[in-house]
């Protein structure tokens, strides 16, 4: 008897042993717009609890904050935004929360050099730092680090998995310069609705030119159409291209202002600037909203590239 009593409680000690100590509830990460959702949600993984408050389509320079976004931001555990004043309406509120809990500032935590000045104004710099894949790598790695800043005992599964999403990032890169490299220098000229590729052309080498300046708040005058106008007609330009987050108004002006003057410019297609695409589509994620990018741009110019992109994955129609 006292046998059998003493084998019992050495197989329940064992049990105990044996019993996974409960997991800790995952973090409760709100992030601004989408491209930094899905950068925590990689490196994070089961670890974190991701909710963007910009979806498809929307400009995150002209978002102002609801009362639902308000509710989301107090009650989370960390807060991830661009910063560099693309968040310009949500800036005062970004930076009080971030006297009372953990709120990052991606772009902050860039190296000065990697990031392209501003034309007009000085210490001020370009926010879109996703649009070339090697350095939002950069973001990745700052994600990675205050994630493991705010829960270290998952370092490990943090760094694995930051690993395996730089190494898609760099396929996405090597993609990138085969693809685009394909087109012709003189036909390297990228005009969209507002300048949110310079990174892109910096990187890549293409001349981009934007109806309006960094920010989609800036106006675009007759003087600017103008202007572009006259470079597509002696440049012999063939095709612009939209975005899905800003209205296609100055880009059908700039149609229309080339047909004036007896030159056929087309769209090239849709980009994604400011936003990715639809959730739960491929276009959803950061890579296959660069991906959607590059594809489109090179098969406008005149590249040969797999017709649903690198990974075979894109929207019939991309």
């Amino acid at each position: 008897m006292q046998f059998e009593r003493r084998s019992f409680l050495i197989a329940l000690a064992a049990l105990a042993v044996a019993r996974p100590a409960f997991a800790a509830a995952p973090l409760s990460v709100v992030t601004t717009t989408a491209m930094i959702a899905d950068a925590v949600r990689q490196v994070g993984g089961d670890h974190v609890a991701v909710r963007a408050l910009m979806g498809p389509g929307i400009d995150p320079h002209a978002y102002r904050q609801t009362r639902t976004d308000l509710a989301l931001l107090y009650r989370a555990d960390a807060i991830f935004w661009n910063g560099l004043y693309l968040e310009a309406q949500m800036e005062d509120l970004l930076v009080d929360l971030g006297r009372r809990k953990p709120v990052f500032a991606l772009g902050d935590d860039f190296p000065t050099g990697k990031l392209r000045a501003h034309e007009d104004y000085a210490d001020r710099f370009d926010p879109h730092i996703w649009m070339v894949p090697e350095l939002w790598a950069e973001a990745a790695r700052v994600v990675t680090k205050h994630l493991i800043d705010l829960r270290p005992e998952a370092e490990g599964a943090f760094q694995a998995n930051a690993a395996r999403h730089l190494e898609e990032i760099a396929r996405l890169q090597s993609y990138a310069r085969d693809s685009l490299s394909q087109i012709p220098e003189k036909s390297r000229v990228l005009i969209s609705a507002h300048d949110a590729f310079g990174y892109f052309g910096q990187a890549f080498g293409f001349d981009v030119m934007g109806v309006q300046g960094l920010s989609t708040q800036s106006e675009a005058g007759l003087n600017r159409i103008a202007e572009l106008v006259d470079v597509i007609v002696e440049r012999d330009i063939r095709a612009v291209f939209v975005e899905s987050s800003v209205s296609d108004r100055n880009m059908r002006a700039l149609i229309e202002g080339a047909a004036a003057r007896g030159h056929q410019l087309v769209i090239g297609g849709e980009l994604f600037s400011d936003a990715m695409g639809a959730p739960g589509t491929y276009e959803a994620t950061y890579i296959g909203m660069l991906d959607h990018n590059i594809t489109v741009i090179a098969q406008a110019l005149g590249a040969q590239v797999p017709s649903r992109g690198l990974n075979d994955r894109l929207s019939v129609g991309s």
